[in-house]
Order: C-alpha cells, then structure tokens, then sequence
C-alpha cells in the first residue's frame, strides 16, 4: 500500500508493536519526511498507548547513542522537528577558545538540569494524590475499553504469521491462534529481552524472515535475519536499518541510518556466496532514503524524498541484481510515489495544477512525467489520508471538511464510488497488508472518545460492513461539533468540538484545547482513554486544525509554513475565542496541550495572547526555532529550512522567525501556568533549549509579579518535569501512563476542576 512512508513510525501514540504494513503513502501524504514510521506525539496527553500493558522492551544490540524513532512508520525530520546534539562527520574541531566556552555551556547545563530535577522534586507532592487518582481511573478504563482485533497479520497461501508479546508465530489460515501456532522468534530467548518488534518481512519462499528490533530509549533499530525451519537460527544481524525489503528468495534490500539520516541502501544476499553491496546513495542532505515493495511484489521502490520533491529508482524483483532504474529525476515542487499494476506505474503525485495529490499512470518502459496520465484528481481542500492498490481497484481514504470518505476506483470501468464513513469517525486506520487481490478492505473506525472499531468494504456490493469481533462501549452521551472559526485574514479554520451531552452550563466546564500546526500533519485524533476520562468528568476536548497541518491538503499546510507561520498563530487565536463567545468554558478555565513542534504555535499564544488560557501543557516542545535553525552542524536543520526558512542565508527569515519564535519573544507579563516534560534522551528537541525557554518564562513571569503591587498578584507556576528513561519517540506504557497523569493532576489543580464540578466530596 502507498503508505506510511512516515511513520514505522512512531508516532507516540498506540501503535501496534508491529507495522507489517508497507511503508509509503500515509506518510509521503503527511510529510514525506517524518522522522521515523510511527505516528509520533503530535499532541500532548496523547501519549497514553493503552493498548498493551506490555512494556516496550530494550535491545541489548541496539546503539542507544544513535539517532531515530518508530512506531507506524516515517522517515526522519519531516513531521516533528526532532533535533540531535550530535554533529556530521567532517565538523572542524573548534579552537581552544571554543572548547572553553564549550565546557563553561556544559558546566551551566549541568547546573540548570540538577535545578530543575531538584525543583520538581519539591513540587512533585503536590500533585501525587490527584495523580494516583487517574492512573486508577485510566487503568480502570483501558480495562474497561480493551478488546481484540487481532495483532497484524502476514498471509503467504495457507500460512499465517503474526506477533503476540514480544514473539513470532506460524499458523495455518484457519486456525490463527498463538496456542496453535508454530513459535519462530522470541525477542527474549535470543537475548533481545529490552527490544520490541518493530516490522516483520517474510521472504517470497517463505526460508527467511527478517524483523527490526527497536527500543524505547534509541531512534535506531536493529535487523535480524532469521532462517525458517524446524529449528529457525539467526543468520544475520544488521545494527541501524530503517526499512528493508525482500527482492527474492535470498536477497534483501535495506537502508541504513546514521544521525537522524537515511542516504544509503544496499544490497545483502542468503545465497552460498553471501555478500553485501552498496546499491545507491543520496548526496542531498534535504532527502531521505526508504524502500517499499509494490503490492503485486514485481518492484521495489528506493524513494528518496525532502519536504517538497522526490525521486524514484525501480528494482525489478526477477532481476534483483541489475541496477536501479530512474522513474522520473527530481523536480522542484514535484512529489510522487509509485505502484505498480498490469505493467503500468500508477503515480500518487502533486505533479501539474493545481498542487494536490492527483493519481496518474505510465507505462514502465516510458515513465517520466511527459507520459503520465490523468487517473484521478482530489476536490479542493480535500486530504487524501491513504491509498491501497488492489488487482482491480484503488481505494483512497479522504478528509473532507472534518468527515472522512472512502473513494473506490475501479480500474476496469473507471467508475469512481465514494461512501461517507460515520459521522463520529476522525481517524481511520488501514489494516496491514490485505490479499491483493481480495474483493474487501477492512479498516478501523476511531475518534478520541470512541474506541477503534473494524469495518469491511466490499468492492463487489460497494458496501460498508460493521465488523462485529467484541463488544466495545461506543459513547453515547459524547456530543461532536464541527465548527469554523473566521481568521484574521477571513480565513476559515475547522475545530473539532466533543463534549458530554449532560453538561449543563458549558461557559462553567473545563476546556482543553489542542494544537499542532506544522508539516502538513494532521492533529492526532485517535482514540485515547484519558480524552474519554476528561468528557466523563465533564471536560469540554477542541482540536484546532490550523494552518500548517495537514487537514486541508497540500494547499493548508503551505500557507502555514515557512513566511506564512503566523497565520497559523492567528488561526489558533481565532479558534479559541470563538469557542468562548459559542459558551465553550471561558479564559480562567481553558488550557493548552502541544508536543513538539505544537509547542512552537502554544509559545506564540502564551507570549501573543496568554489571557486566553488559564494553564498549557507541553510535551518535549520545540521552543528554541530561531537558534536551532542558526546551527547547521545539526543533522536535520538542513532539510528543515523548508518547513522554517533559511534564517543564515536570508535576513527577512531570520527576522520573521525572531516575531513568532516562544523563547524569543518571552517578556515580563502574567503568563498562564505551565507544565513541560522534556526527556534527557531526546535527540530531537535538545534539552539545552527547554531548559533555556523554562528559565527566562519563570524570570519573566516573576519580574513582572515583582512590579506589580496588586494585592493577591497571581504567580503562574512554571514545572519542568525531565524523564531520564524514554525519548521524542517512544516512551513504556508505564511511563506514559505516569505522563498523562501528571499532566491531567496539574490541568485540574490549575482550572480548580474540583471545584467548578461543585463535587460534593473535597479533592484530595
């Protein structure tokens, strides 16, 4: 399938332990350059993974000094603008003065960080009792919401493989069951006890199975090799892969990683003269390289892709040895991924006008874009979430105005039928590699306050099946609202509103607002058992899409990057003023959540405009843009200059960047309360800078307290919660668990939510 080329990726939230899907689409939609394949944390208190009390295990092989993430699948440096302290190879080594002045940074950032780990110490009480109040209560509700749909699945004929708990099985199709089934791998018995599995690949004779190994605390896994049979043995073992490929029997494709990058890929064989070759490098610091494998396995892909153009080199997989051939070279504002079918190329590209996502065609003998054809071309201001390619038919999955939409395509009468998916539905999430040639799709259904349900479509009736595997407590007092806010360029900007039908007096309840805004990403809003736990007890949940996600399209995200980021500062402004005048809680009991580079657009808010909320809560926030973006010796600043600008080689950017950047513009004012939690490990937002950012908000907030001579001058409190264990991209069920709760303790002490629910017992 054509998707998540982001995302194997990460991405934070629940995420299945294994990925067998393909990487392509989803992510090349959301990005194309993520930083790993998994969905990251687009937005705070969105980290609980509620869906397996199985803690993320480390891999004793895996170099936890290396550089990136995973969890659905994406490829470094596109959606979250995660950065690295470690520099290029080739860095000059800095004069005596310099190494001076590097150990006195090292000294005050030992000093700053033994602060705030003290500083939290002492506050930290405060919030325990109200703390272990929801851990019971979430953990009561994963109970409660847990069910079975499966663990992904891999079908070669009759055959069976799937991943339960850290092992690999192999059963026949029609008794698909860990008791029944054959165990091939064991992430403990082979010594990788810490580690979690991450992608499984099965060779096309079914002798090889290759698997990626990642743990919580590093951005880099490890590949193993393993030979089925009676007693499977570990062939190979390749330390910092990002994707691989089976080309045939006996010869893998994979990429390497170094430094949050992905520039080579080579070629390793199984056959009685083993060898591994390098196949392709990229020299352009702006792409990364991934490998995906047609859905009717006659090509592997190497796609190579920055933020705004791609390139694609085919490698036929009955000749797994001749050399790559070019599709179409690179152009400037060009992006494509390919499929192929019936020896034609179909060709997801923004190619042509206008620049959204349009699916053409080629013949493989003639494929540069001169020959490519129309197939189909996307609405305005729609969002093609993903796309799978069956024998017959293609089927996109769309965003339109805040609804999804299922299109099927029909190759052989080119008829097009669309269906809109419920109305309740926010997210949708393709289940991993179905039968090309199937007749059915089947999916998952799922919104924040709404657990995952499957469905099946059927390209024959041209229906839409529920599919009933358990029980699940679908929220029926849950009210959605779908509203516009009038920016200040008359611009429109959607907010997804979910409050309980039972409230009475909104313009009283509690209101959390969510906000990401950047790298055509889409706010996350899957399903999460502390957004259910917050509408029980009488939260009002906003989830802002402004300008720089993904919502819209192509178009949405452009005009929120780059010389146009303050517009999605304006968006932000605009969506949380309407929802007060509309009765939706009201400045003293309205916060902010943001993660990564959310953090950017909640910074803004809180220097622009903090009378609008009472309290935010960030998690690993990206606050620091203009300095980071001066520092060119750190891996990703290079390809992301085209999501902020160059500030070194334009001094129009560099300015523009200096109005809008949190730590920046951070001056004496009453700021609203705000809890940050920032990870030691983090190789993307470097704690350097929060601790930085934490340091002049809590001066600033102060000074201006300190001249203030009011009587009953509100000090706002200003936490820096630092975990030693977890990363931007992962962190244990456990340690999640423990984040939202914190979160969610300092949210209600800092609203009274207490109080403002008159609960007729005191809160503890």
């Amino acid at each position: 399938m054509i998707r998540n080329l982001q995302c194997l990726e990460i991405s934070g939230y629940q995420e299945m332990k294994v990925r067998t899907s393909c990487a392509g689409l989803r992510n090349l939609l959301q990005g194309l350059r993520c930083s790993v394949r998994y969905y990251s944390k687009h937005s705070c208190l969105q980290t609980v993974c509620v869906y397996s009390k199985i803690k993320p295990k480390q891999c004793c092989i895996l170099d936890c000094a290396g550089s990136t993430c995973t969890h659905r699948t994406l490829p470094p440096g596109s959606i979250l603008p995660w950065r690295c302290f470690s520099c290029k190879e080739g860095t000059k080594i800095p004069s005596k003065r310099k190494q001076n002045a590097s150990i006195t940074s090292d000294l005050l950032y030992k000093n700053l960080l033994k602060s705030e780990q003290e500083n939290w110490n002492d506050i930290s009480a405060r919030y325990k009792a109200m703390t272990k109040r929801i851990k019971e209560k979430l953990e009561e509700l994963h109970n409660k919401c847990t069910f079975s749909l499966g663990s992904p699945r891999i079908r070669f004929g009759e055959n069976v493989y799937f991943e339960e708990n850290g092992c690999v099985f192999l059963s026949k199709a029609d008794d698909v069951d860990e008791e029944n089934g054959d165990m091939l791998f064991s992430t403990e018995d082979l010594g990788f006890s810490d580690a979690f599995i991450q992608r499984i690949r099965i060779s096309p004779d079914q002798r090889y199975m290759a698997i990626s190994l990642k743990s919580e605390n590093s951005e880099e896994a490890t590949c193993v090799i393993i030979k089925l049979g009676h007693f499977p043995v570990v062939e190979k073992v390749i330390p910092s892969v990002f994707s691989f490929e089976w080309a045939a029997n006996d010869v893998l494709y994979y990429t390497s990683q170094k430094n949050l990058k992905c520039q080579n890929v080579f070629m390793t064989t199984f056959t009685n003269q083993k060898h591994t070759k390098l196949v392709y490098t990229e020299h352009d610091a702006r792409f990364f390289v991934d490998i995906y494998c047609t859905k009717d396995r006659r090509f592997l892909t190497i796609n190579s892709n920055s933020k705004t153009s791609s390139e694609v080199w085919l490698i036929d997989c009955r000749h797994p040895f001749k050399s790559p051939v070019l599709v179409q070279a690179r152009t400037k504002g060009v992006i494509y991924h390919v499929e192929h079918r019936n020896d034609e190329l179909y060709i997801l590209t923004t190619y042509g006008e206008p620049a959204e996502y349009k699916l053409m065609k080629a013949p493989v003998a003639a494929s540069g874009k001169e020959n490519w054809q129309l197939v189909y071309a996307l609405e305005k201001k729609t969002k093609l979430v993903d796309l799978e390619m069956f024998s017959d038919h293609c089927i996109m999955f769309l965003k339109n105005a805040g609804h999804l939409y299922l299109n099927a395509i029909s190759f052989f009468s080119h008829s097009v039928q669309s269906i809109k998916l419920p109305t309740w539905a926010c997210e949708f999430e393709l289940e991993s590699q179905p039968e090309h040639t199937t007749s059915t799709c089947y999916f998952q259904l799922t919104s924040p306050v709404h657990p995952p349900k499957r469905f099946a479509y059927s390209f024959k009736e041209n229906n839409l099946i529920e599919q009933a595997v358990q029980e699940v407590p679908i929220i029926t007092n849950c009210h959605t609202t779908r509203l516009l806010a009038k920016s200040k360029d008359e611009t429109l900007v959607p907010i997804t509103v979910f409050h309980n039908m039972n409230s009475k007096e909104l313009h009283r309840k509690p209101l959390l607002v969510h906000v990401y805004g950047a790298y055509g990403v889409d706010l996350n809003m899957s399903f999460k058992e502390d957004k259910l736990m917050l509408i029980e007890e009488g939260w009002i949940l906003a989830y802002c899409h402004v300008r720089g996600g993904g919502e819209l399209g192509l178009s949405w995200h452009k005009d929120g990057c780059q010389h146009n980021k303050l517009k999605g500062l304006h968006d932000l402004k605009a969506c949380i003023m309407l929802l007060h005048e509309l009765g939706f809680s009201q400045p003293k009991y309205t916060a902010l959540a943001a993660a990564s580079a959310g953090g950017i657009l909640a910074g803004a808010l809180c220097n622009s405009a903090p009378e609008l909320i009472r309290a935010m809560v960030l998690q690993a926030p990206f606050v620091d843009v203009l300095n980071t973006m001066m520092k060119t010796h750190l891996p990703l600043t290079i390809e992301e200059q085209e999501e902020w600008g160059n500030p070194l080689a334009d001094e129009k950017c560099m300015k523009y960047i200096k109005s809008y950047c949190p730590y920046q513009n951070i001056k004496p004012q009453c700021y609203p309360s705000v809890f940050i939690t920032a990870y030691e490990n983090d190789q993307r937002v470097p704690l350097t800078g929060v601790l930085r950012y934490v340091r002049k908000l809590r001066k600033a907030a102060l000074d201006h307290a300190s001249r203030t001579s009011e009587k009953g001058n509100w000090v706002p409190n200003i936490i820096l919660d630092i975990q030693a264990s977890g990363s931007h991209c992962d962190s244990s069920w456990e340690d999640s668990l423990n984040e939202v709760a914190r979160h969610l303790a300092f949210l209600n002490k800092e609203l009274e939510v207490c109080h403002l629910q008159h609960h007729s017992k005191p809160c503890k």
